[in-house]
């Protein structure tokens, strides 16, 4: 007998980002539109370097980012500071909606800003967008370029 499991896949979509900025400004890693999901998880997992990270959410009025704001930062107790440390922040459609509230303006996009103390310091950032008003099959998809 054979059986394929697809559950998870099709409640949770999953990304992930290579991460490589070449710099220690503040950088966005992608931006994805939470419209269709309540809440977003993003793992950051060192691949090379040492150095102080800061990992934040913005929420941002167009797909590009436009007016951004932030709505959650991490507060980093023990730095991943060795390759295969990774940490996690979330934030909630909810979040978005009350900064919206607050500050006027249409935030519908979301994006992790990653910043390291280092300038070569890399990572891989991971997506996982969950609570999808319309669950199917390929939420969560093979990326293979």
């Amino acid at each position: 007998m054979s059986l394929t499991a697809d559950k998870l896949a099709t409640e949770i979509k999953v990304t992930q980002y290579d991460f490589d900025p070449n710099s220690t400004a503040a950088t966005a890693v992608a931006w994805v539109d939470m419209r269709d999901f309540s809440k977003l998880l993003v793992a950051f997992f060192r691949t090379i370097g040492t150095s102080a990270v800061t990992l934040t959410i913005k929420a941002g009025t167009t797909s590009s980012g436009g007016t951004t704001a932030t709505v959650v930062t991490k507060t980093v107790s023990s730095e991943p500071d060795a390759v295969g440390d990774y940490i996690f922040l979330e934030c909630l459609a909810s979040q978005v909606a009350q900064k919206a509230a607050e500050d006027g303006y249409a935030y519908r996009y979301v994006s992790a800003y990653v910043s390291f103390a280092t300038g070569t310091d890399e990572g891989v950032v991971t997506y996982i967008l969950g609570g999808p008003k319309f669950a199917y099959d390929g939420l969560t998809a093979d990326y293979v370029s």
